[in-house]
């Protein structure tokens, strides 16, 4: 038995998909799907598992030992935005309850596979190394992306990391990421933009070292994360802090060309000024250093940009049920 928290979210639903791809059914669902019109019950409609959790009930049940033997936690559930400023809100959220996850698989000795993020990083002076010499001196640019280090220093001190896999997952486009509003991937923002207008909106850059559109990011596809994640989970020797990107940097200038060929569409792009709300914690580049992942054993191909985004747009954007589905496995 596996538990999947914020299965029902992007990440996690893409990987309870994964698990069904490699036959596996018994997972328990924790999350809390809010409210119906939102739409985050669809990423579970097409796919299989044993039960459904409302995460303000997993704490007791693990505390009182009534669910069955579970073998791993793939912890996925978390306040994702980087804009959110509550920041009491992040700490029990993203901190406190990972702790609580951390120290229930310590003492059962399940496997802990958890979502930290590349926000870690934060401008990038220190680089994208995911090795734990690094990790006292990187500065992150939002509580978000503090939350999450937060953890990660913990789980460091408090021996996690011995036997546990935390993911710093970077820019992560795909299926199933529907109910997450403005943290949608910029894929996503794109086709719907392009189906509109037939023009995409970029922010302009704010920095002379890059023109605009030339900002760059690692664009990841989830299904090449559910890949890792499913590797992991096969391999508990891997330990520590794991980057999960192409290890190649791209511009947003490259996406959104490759959505209009996807789309079949002609290119056209419109810039608009950023706001400055964020323009001091905006970052101009990030790459994932994928050392460590090569280093513990991952031979997985990942896929290339224009290759992932055409999967995304053709094979689920433009159908009329987008969704992740245990019927189309093939894909």
């Amino acid at each position: 038995m596996i538990i999947i928290t914020g299965g029902a979210g992007f990440i996690g639903s893409a990987m309870l998909w994964e698990l069904n791809r490699n036959g596996a059914e018994q997972v328990l669902i924790v999350d809390d799907l809010g409210k119906a019109s939102e739409g985050k019950w669809l990423n579970l409609r097409g796919l299989r598992y044993a039960d459904f959790i409302h995460k303000d009930d997993l704490p007791a049940l693990l505390e009182h030992d009534r669910l069955p033997q579970i073998d791993a936690v793939i912890h996925m559930g978390a306040i994702s935005s980087t804009t959110e400023q509550d920041a009491n809100l992040l700490l029990r959220n993203n901190y406190e309850y990972s702790k609580m996850l951390a120290m229930w698989c310590a003492r059962k000795d399940a496997r802990f596979i958890y979502a930290s993020s590349a926000a870690t990083f934060g401008d990038g002076a220190e680089g994208y190394s995911d090795g734990i010499e690094a990790l006292d001196r990187l500065r992150p640019l939002n509580m978000y992306g503090y939350s999450k280090h937060l953890f990660d220093c913990w789980a460091l001190g408090n021996g996690i990391l011995e036997k546990a896999a935390g993911l710093k997952f970077f820019n992560v486009y795909g299926p199933n990421e529907y109910h997450k509003e403005d943290m949608t991937s910029v894929v996503f923002k794109a086709f719907h933009q392009i189906g509109d207008t037939g023009a995409v909106r970029l922010f302009r850059s704010h920095n002379p070292s890059y023109a605009d559109g030339e900002q760059m990011r690692d664009f990841v596809y989830v299904k090449d994360c559910t890949k890792i994640m499913q590797w992991l989970l096969e391999t508990p020797s891997a330990t520590g802090l794991f980057n999960i990107g192409t290890a190649e940097a791209r511009s947003f200038r490259d996406l959104v060309t490759a959505t209009f060929v996807a789309m079949k569409r002609p290119v056209s792009i419109e810039f608009i000024d950023m706001p400055e709300t964020i323009r001091d914690k905006y970052q101009y580049y990030t790459c994932a250093d994928s050392g460590h992942l090569r280093q513990a054993g991952y031979t997985g191909r990942m896929t290339p940009l224009e290759e992932g985004v055409k999967d995304y747009v053709q094979n689920y954007l433009s159908k009329s049920a987008p969704h992740l589905d245990t019927s189309a496995l093939g894909q």
